[in-house]
This record gives C-alpha cells, sequence and structure tokens, in this order.
C-alpha cells in the first residue's frame, strides 16, 4: 500500500546517481523535496542520515533515510506501487536488468570519469559499455520503446542518468562514445529517454554539465608551467 509523508532527496544537479531516485520520483508522481549541496550547507545532513559512507543519494522518508540509489530505487517501488512499474514483472526479465545495471555501474561511471582524466583505455571501455548495451536493447526491450519495454523502469533509469556526462564528455573532447550510424537503438532510445516528462525536470542541459565538466578537466588535467 502507498505511503504518504514527507519526502526529501539529498543530492546534487552534476551526480547521475541522484538523479536516479529523482526520476523514479518523477515517474510515480511522488512529491518530494530535494536538498541540494550535501558538501557544502547540507553536510551535517549528509553525516547525520548516512553516517556509513557519507555520500549521496539519500531519500528522507518520514525521517527516515534510504542510501544508496539502486535500494532507493527498490524502495519507491515498493512503498509507491501504483503509476507505471520500474521493474519488468517477468522473475527472469528482471534479473536481467539488474545484472546489467550491475554491470553499467561497475564500468560506465569508471570509464567516463576515466575519459575525463585522460586514463589510458578509458575511452575503450566506455565505447565497449555502449556496444553491449546496443547489442541487448532488443533482447530487454523485446522490441518496444525502453528497456523495460513501454514505460523507463530500472535499467533504463540506471543507464539515462549517465546520458548527461556523456554527451558532455563527447563535446569537450570532439569524439563520438556511441555512434548514432553504429549504435541506432541506443540512439533512439536516448531520444525517447531525454523527452520523457520525469526526465526532463531532472536531467542539465548539456552545455551546463560541459561547463561543469571543463571545470574537472582542468582540474584532473592541469596546465604545464
Amino acid at each position: 500500500m502507498a505511503m504518504g509523508g514527507v519526502v526529501k532527496l539529498l543530492g546534487t544537479w552534476t551526480s547521475p546517481y541522484a538523479m536516479r531516485p529523482s526520476i523514479a520520483l518523477n515517474l510515480k508522481s511522488v512529491q518530494y523535496e530535494f536538498l541540494q549541496d550535501p558538501y557544502g550547507s547540507n553536510r551535517s545532513l549528509l553525516h547525520e542520515y548516512n553516517p556509513v559512507y557519507k555520500k549521496i543519494p539519500v531519500l528522507i522518508h518520514n525521517q527516515r533515510p534510504i542510501c544508496e540509489s539502486m535500494v532507493i530505487i527498490q524502495y519507491i517501488e515498493d512503498v509507491w506501487p501504483t503509476g507505471p512499474s520500474l521493474f519488468p514483472i517477468d522473475p527472469y526479465d528482471r534479473a536481467i536488468a539488474r545484472f546489467w545495471t550491475a554491470y553499467i555501474d561497475d564500468k560506465l561511471f569508471p570509464s567516463l570519469t576515466g575519459v575525463g582524466r585522460g586514463e589510458p583505455g578509458a575511452i575503450e571501455q566506455a565505447v565497449t559499455v555502449f556496444r553491449h548495451l546496443e547489442e541487448n536493447f532488443e533482447k530487454c526491450s523485446k522490441g518496444k520503446s525502453f528497456f523495460n519495454g513501454d514505460t523507463i523502469g530500472l535499467l533504463d533509469i540506471a543507464l539515462g542518468c549517465f546520458l548527461p556526462w556523456t554527451r558532455a564528455t563527447e563535446s569537450i573532447l570532439g569524439m563520438k562514445l556511441f555512434d548514432p550510424a553504429k549504435m541506432p537503438h541506443l540512439e533512439g532510445w536516448a531520444e525517447r529517454f531525454c523527452a520523457d516528462d520525469a526526465v526532463k525536470k531532472v536531467m542539465p542541459s548539456t552545455e551546463k554539465m560541459v561547463e561543469y565538466g571543463k571545470m574537472l578537466h582542468a582540474k584532473y588535467n592541469p596546465a604545464p608551467n
């Protein structure tokens, strides 16, 4: 049964992991307050509600914290079961979605940050991740619009939250990490995902992410004296 109460989300606009529960809450039409800047003005909240890891995101529901983005999404699905399901109904399909979600977390974010830092092999690893997802899109989606089928779900959210970082990285470096000509399924999926109202509310523009990305790139790749 769905629960009411006060819902808050502790995160930053730059965090792909904080974007995940934001999208999930929007899909479920749950009203929430976004608490920005947990490493500045809200640092005490971060330490209070996530004393173990001291990292975002943290969902605070009726003063009770839930940590880790995938744990939060499962909680959202359990507490607010009405609206579109965030998980495939079939147990096998659900297991596959969780497999690819874990793969994205294990491989994609490290590779994207590695590209920004100029680490050897990072570009190839990022392209490999996208290629695997391109190859498996039809199997997961069963020929429909999203990995989850007709509506956005777990795997869509897991991958889609990295689109701002991906587009910014491509813009900064002048290259394509997933080429529309070679990965048409992912390109079409990305357009549909970004066009959804639940996503548009929280996804930063490429321009804004480029500005942030250049700042990080300069930080990790200082100009020689």
